[in-house]
C-alpha cells in the first residue's frame, strides 16, 4: 500500500502498543521485555549491499530478477522510493553512513581521497559504533569495510569484527551470531559486497582488447563465472535475445550532457570510455543480465540472515534497515559502474522493518531520504540514544511509523568528485566544476530518464535560479569548501 493508505493500519498499531504498555504488569516476563515496548532494548540489524540501484528488486516491478529476501523485508515494513546516497562511490558514502556527515566535511569526493581525508577523533568517537557501544549495545561489524584511511578499521569505530568475508561467509557468521545468546541488545552491521562484482565485466572486457588477462581476484572470478553461464551456451546472440533484459529507455547519451561527465568521470578510466563508445547492444544487455544474477546472489545471502532472525524468535525485538552504499548505471546513458550523479548511480534502496511497530507493505514515494545523513539519527532514535549535535540528517522514525512529518526536508543533496546534485520534489539540478554546459536541470516528473537538459531553456529560468539558490545555501550551511569554489561561479 502507498503511504497515504496506511493511516488506519498505523492507528491500529499505536492502539496495540498503548494496550501493551497498559497491561505490562500482567504479561509474561518474555513479553514484558519485548524491545518494542522499551526503545532502549531494541536490537538493530543493518544490512547493506554494494552497488545496487533502487530499481534492482523484484518488489519495485523489475521482472528481470527475483529478490525474495528483499521483497520480504519490503512487505514487512516501509520502502522509501526517494532515497539517495551522499556520494555515489564506496568510501565517501560509507563514511557518511558511519558518521551522519557529508563526505565534503573531510574534503572527500572520491575513493582516491581516502588517505588524505581529514577524519578527526571527534568524528570517530561520535560515529555509529561508538555511540551504540557507549549505550551498552553489543556492536558487531561483518563484511566489506572500505572507509577513509584515518578511521583505521572497524575496531577503532567501536565494533567487534565478526568476519572480513563479505559473501556467504558473512551470512553464515551473522546467522550464528543472531542465534547465539544475547544478554544485551545488539547492533549488527552486515556489509555485503554484491552486486559490486559487476564492475569486472567492463574491466575484464577492456583488458582482453589490450591483450591482457582478466583480473585475478575473487570479485573478478565470480563475475566471470556468472558470465560463463552465458558464454558456454555457444550462441551469445541467441542467449541475449532469450534471457537478457532489454536496453532501458534512457540508454542513449542525454541531450546537452555536461562536458565534465566525459572529461572527469568517463575518459580518465579507459575501460569506461571504451564501453560507452564500443559496446554493442548485446554486451549492454548481457551486462544487465549479469547484474541481475549478482543481485540475486546477495539476496540469497540476506535471506540466510533474515531466516536466522526468524528462527531465533527475534523478529519482534529487532529493527531491520536495508540499503546500499550507491547504485550502478546499469547501461543507462551508455554507462556502467557508478560515480556520476544520474539516478541509477545515486538513488538507492532503503527499507525499514520492525514487526508490530512499523506498518507493513508501505511504499513512501513522497519524502526525500539521504541514506548517509539519516541513518545515524534514525538508529539513535529507535535505540534511545542522543545523536550528536549539528548533524543535517533526520530520523526516519516518524515517517516509518506514519506520524506527522510536516517539517520534512524540501530537497536532498548528493556530492561527487567534481559536482553536486540537488533533488527537490519534481526537479533535479546538477552543477559541475568545469567544462561546457556545467549545469544540468531535469524535470523528473516528465523525464525520469534524465534525457533532456533544461538548464538553458528560457521557460525554466526561474526553476533553475531557485535550485541554484537552494544549493548555494546548502553549501554555505554545511561548510562545503570544495563546492564553494564553483557553485557561485557563473556557468
Amino acid at each position: 500500500m502507498k503511504r497515504r493508505e496506511f493511516i488506519t493500519a498505523t492507528a491500529s498499531t499505536a492502539i496495540g502498543l498503548m494496550l501493551n504498555r497498559g497491561t505490562l504488569a500482567t504479561q509474561s516476563p518474555d513479553r514484558a521485555n519485548r524491545p518494542n515496548l522499551d526503545c532502549r532494548q531494541t536490537s538493530i540489524l543493518f544490512i547493506m549491499t554494494d552497488q545496487q540501484h533502487a530499481g534492482m528488486m523484484s518488489c519495485t516491478g523489475n521482472k528481470w530478477l527475483k529478490t525474495p529476501a528483499m521483497d520480504r523485508l519490503a512487505a514487512s515494513g516501509i520502502r522509501f522510493e526517494r532515497a539517495y546516497a551522499c556520494n555515489p562511490v564506496c568510501v565517501p558514502n560509507r563514511f557518511s553512513l558511519q558518521t551522519g556527515l557529508m563526505p565534503s566535511a573531510i574534503g572527500m569526493g572520491q575513493n582516491s581521497d581516502s588517505k588524505r581525508a581529514a577524519v578527526t577523533d571527534v568524528m570517530i568517537q561520535q560515529s555509529l559504533g561508538h555511540l551504540f557501544q557507549k549505550a551498552d549495545y553489543e556492536t558487531v561489524y561483518g563484511g566489506k569495510v572500505h572507509l577513509p584511511r584515518k578511521m583505521k578499521g572497524v575496531q577503532n569505530l567501536g565494533y567487534r569484527n565478526l568476519t572480513s568475508d563479505s559473501r556467504q561467509g558473512l551470512a553464515d557468521a551473522c546467522a550464528k551470531f543472531i542465534k547465539g545468546r544475547h544478554t544485551r541488545p545488539f547492533f549488527l552491521f552486515a556489509s555485503f559486497i554484491n552486486p559490486h562484482d559487476i564492475c569486472y565485466m567492463a574491466i575484464n572486457d577492456f583488458n582482453r582488447t589490450q591483450g591482457e588477462s582478466p583480473r585475478n581476484n575473487t570479485d573478478s572470478k565470480i563475475c566471470e563465472a556468472v558470465l560463463d553461464r552465458a558464454r558456454k551456451t555457444g550462441d551469445i546472440s541467441a542467449f541475449v535475445e532469450k534471457n537478457c533484459p532489454p536496453l532501458p529507455a534512457n540508454h542513449e547519451v542525454p541531450e546537452a550532457e555536461p562536458e565534465c561527465i566525459a572529461q572527469k568521470y568517463i575518459n580518465p578510466r579507459p575501460f569506461q570510455a571504451y564501453t560507452r563508445e564500443k559496446w554493442t547492444q548485446n554486451q549492454w544487455r548481457l551486462h544487465r543480465w549479469a547484474y541481475c544474477r549478482l543481485t540475486e546472489m546477495v539476496d540469497a545471502e540476506i535471506g540466510t540472515v533474515l531466516d536466522a532472525l526468524r528462527e531465533a524468535g527475534m523478529e519482534d525485538n529487532t529493527l531491520i534497515v536495508f540499503t546500499s552504499d550507491h547504485g550502478d548505471m546499469d547501461s543507462a546513458h551508455k554507462l556502467e559502474h557508478k560515480q556520476v550523479l544520474y539516478e541509477e548511480s545515486v538513488r538507492v534502496p532503503f527499507i525499514m522493518s520492525y514487526k508490530g511497530v512499523i506498518p507493513r507493505g508501505v511504499v513512501d514515494d513522497t519524502h526525500l531520504v539521504s541514506n548517509g545523513l539519516d541513518l545515524l539519527p534514525t538508529l539513535c532514535d529507535y535505540a534511545g540514544i542522543d545523536a550528536p549535535d549539528g548533524l543535517h540528517g533526520k530520523s526516519l522514525r516518524p515517517l516509518a511509523q506514519g506520524e506527522d512529518a510536516d517539517q520534512w526536508r524540501d530537497f536532498v543533496v548528493s556530492e561527487s568528485r567534481s559536482g553536486r546534485m540537488l533533488r527537490t520534489d519534481r526537479f533535479k539540478y546538477c552543477i559541475y566544476d568545469s567544462g561546457r554546459g556545467r549545469e544540468q536541470l531535469t524535470d523528473l516528473k516528465n523525464d525520469p530518464g534524465e534525457m533532456k537538459n533544461l538548464a538553458e531553456a528560457e521557460d525554466y529560468k526561474d526553476v533553475l535560479d531557485k535550485h541554484r539558490q537552494l544549493l548555494r545555501g546548502w553549501v554555505e550551511r554545511t561548510g562545503d569548501r570544495i563546492a564553494a569554489e564553483y557553485v557561485n561561479v557563473e556557468s
